[in-house]
């Protein structure tokens, strides 16, 4: 084994390379059933065939639990999009032709995406009628199988090298409808202040999918509330508004 080296970390993260293999430690925050749970996402979406690092083995370094998968050799399309703004418009074409190639398969195993969603309604802080309302507007959206990210952004896509592109990143992975996780890429976009890539992705992902854009935003007060619970500085004000939209 190769001496290990951080290529990423947060608060409660580490992730490290060990020659070809990915390691994401996690704080002793993470439950077991959280790191299984993510694990067991990721195999089973292996198992589609998307092109996706595989998991090697689920461990403990140091008394915390992690997660052993293959390193992907490359750049996110983040990094290529900052080195080269003037190709912005490709990689976002290809950004959603990578997330409709997601979308097209199906893993029935998986959480169902409703649900999460009405559980994670229920820890919200907001009061019971705006709950109820989060609810029955959940209630009323279309109910499919695809398969959903839950987390897709050009952070979460690395090209290699082949020109290869891997999605990482499935802890948040469901069976639903991919104008939620769309909604919910749209929302990343805005807040991180990209404003104008956010416009220009919702018009690419309903462009290609032919759909309305009012069939993505009709989702962003459930996805708002769920982001929520995040409790990022800085953000509950502008998810509060989401949260409050009529978007329909």
């Amino acid at each position: 084994m190769e001496k290990r080296y951080i290529i990423e970390q947060s608060e409660h993260k580490k992730i490290y390379r060990d020659g070809d293999c990915c390691i994401k430690v996690f704080d002793r925050t993470f439950s077991k059933s959280d790191i299984l749970n993510e694990a067991l996402n990721q195999a089973r979406v292996e198992e589609t065939g998307l092109l996706i690092p595989k998991i090697r083995e689920v461990t403990m370094i140091d008394g915390c639990w992690a997660i052993v998968s293959d390193f992907i050799e490359g750049k996110t399309l983040q990094q290529l999009m900052d080195e080269n703004p003037d190709r912005m418009e490709e990689y976002l074409n290809l950004f959603v032709a990578i997330q409709n190639e997601i979308c097209s398969h199906v893993s029935p195993l998986l959480t169902q995406l409703k649900n999460k969603f009405n559980r994670k309604i229920d820890l919200t802080d907001f009061d019971a009628v705006m709950r109820y309302d989060l609810h029955r507007r959940l209630e009323d959206m279309p109910r499919h199988s695809q398969l959903c990210h839950g987390d897709f952004n050009p952070t979460n896509v690395i090209i290699t090298p082949e020109g290869n592109h891997y999605v990482l990143d499935w802890s948040h992975a469901t069976q639903g409808n991919c104008e939620a996780d769309a909604a919910r890429t749209y929302l990343i976009f805005g807040l991180h202040g990209q404003t104008e890539i956010r416009d220009r992705y919702l018009e690419i992902f309903t462009r290609t999918n032919g759909i309305k854009p009012q069939d993505v935003l009709a989702w962003l007060p459930i996805v708002a509330s769920t982001q929520s619970l995040k409790a990022i500085p800085g953000e509950r004000e502008f998810l509060m508004d989401l949260v409050k939209s009529d978007y329909y």
